[in-house]
């Protein structure tokens, strides 16, 4: 048996027997073949760094010095997460929430993200590095029959503090330990099993006079989707975009998105990549068969979880005066980043170019600020209250109302009076 702790920020394994006696420890070292793709896997990180990350002076970093002090952790490291801590901890000097690199495990995790597999039903959100807070429940999956309730923080899973690169698998029960928002720690056993993936695009037409079209991310299609359900709506139906938790995704479908609402060749941001050069992005037709953009009234729904293509869009609609962007203050996480296959089968994704917006704002840890505030409590949440969408619903409503009372307002002319 042996007992995980740490030791400045490179844990090692000590025998339980040699701690129980204090006399002396046993630190765990990597074969000599485990230790060979640890450097291969570092150095890559280090060189595609080096090599091609966006700003050719890493923001000031030391990035000799920093492969000094990290590559000794990351060739001691005895399995993938300890090797993919230390490569992280490297990558944080940069500041960069775009920059990371997961292990092979959580790799097939994201590639799978879209297929059937064995899930919980829950979706995490980071607490600190070894708790995760529920920041929602799936309908219908296991973590719902269970109870398992939003804002709850999962402390342990198996015994085991959760890792990104954990997997679960179907059929087989897993012990998990929480604790509630009052303290109270709460112990419960889920079985996983396979479930149909959570659709990346749907539409909601359950409330009267509006649409609400969600997007979890920016995936392929999204432009085709976009249009086609637009098509679908009368001429008097708002439109209300849900970007809400989406982490971003292609950049080619955020303009496709953004050409449903915004006429061709209109300027909606420059790209500056490492060489410094600025190129223009115009807008290009993609909204699927639609030949313009809609006329429709058009909101935003965005919160702190809203990142990158999620920032650039509503900042091209808000700034061009054609949408309300309702919510909370988004991330200001808005590099470019593309991702690059390591040795292992980990991926390491890497900024390679900063946005500013058609109107000369940088969005990178600055953020898209709502026109209109709205938070969304644990307790909303979890009692299917959505304060943030009754809102937009109300300010697109109040909208048309002063358009048509300025329109049915007479005008003045030069014979009254005389």
């Amino acid at each position: 048996m042996a007992i995980a702790v740490a030791f400045g920020t490179t844990p090692v394994l000590v025998p339980a027997s040699v701690q129980a006696r204090g006399t002396s420890e046993a630190v765990a070292t990597p074969d000599r073949e485990r230790a060979r793709m640890n450097a291969r896997v570092f150095d890559a990180v280090w060189d595609t760094v080096r090599r091609r990350y966006y700003d050719p002076d890493l923001h000031g970093v030391n990035w000799r010095e920093a492969r000094d002090i990290y590559r000794p952790q990351a060739l001691a490291a005895i399995d993938d997460r300890m090797l993919y801590r230390a490569i992280s901890q490297m990558l944080d000097l940069l500041d960069d929430d775009h920059a990371g690199a997961v292990s092979p495990a959580q790799a097939r995790r994201q590639d799978a993200a879209r297929s059937r597999r064995a899930v919980m039903g829950v979706t995490l959100g980071r607490e600190n590095v070894d708790t995760w807070r529920i920041e929602d429940v799936r309908p219908g999956s296991p973590a719902e029959e269970v109870g398992i309730e939003i804002g709850w923080v999962l402390e342990s899973v198996d015994g085991q503090a959760w890792g990104v690169d954990f997997d679960v698998e179907d059929g087989k029960p897993t012990l998990l330990l929480f604790r509630d928002p009052a303290g109270e720690r709460r112990e419960i056993t889920l079985v996983p099993r396979v479930m149909d993936p959570i659709p990346a695009f749907s539409a909601d037409v359950s409330r009267p006079g509006a649409v609400v079209l969600r997007v979890e991310s920016f995936e392929a299609g999204l432009g085709r989707w976009l249009g086609d359900r637009l098509a679908e709506i009368p001429a008097e139906t708002d439109v209300i975009l849900d970007l809400r938790g989406n982490p971003g995704g292609l950049l080619l479908e955020a303009d496709a998105a953004l050409s449903c609402f915004l006429p061709a060749s209109q300027p909606w941001a420059t790209r500056i990549a490492r060489g410094g050069r600025p190129v223009t992005l115009t807008i290009m037709p993609g909204c699927g068969g639609l030949e313009g953009p809609i006329p429709h009234d058009v909101a935003l729904l965005v919160d702190g979880s809203s990142r990158s293509a999620a920032e650039l869009t509503p900042a091209a609609l808000q700034e061009a005066g054609r949408a309300l962007v309702v919510g909370e203050h988004t991330a200001g996480s808005v590099l470019i980043s593309q991702d690059t296959a390591l040795p292992d089968g980990g991926r390491l994704t890497l900024s390679r170019a900063d946005y500013i917006t058609s109107g000369g704002v940088r969005l990178e840890k600055r953020g898209v600020q709502p026109d209109i505030i709205v938070t969304r409590t644990v307790e909303d949440r979890r009692s299917g209250r959505d304060p943030m969408l009754d809102a937009a619903i109300e300010a697109l409503a109040r909208q048309e109302l002063e358009r048509v009372s300025a329109s049915a307002t007479p005008t003045s002319t030069l014979a009254e009076g005389l």
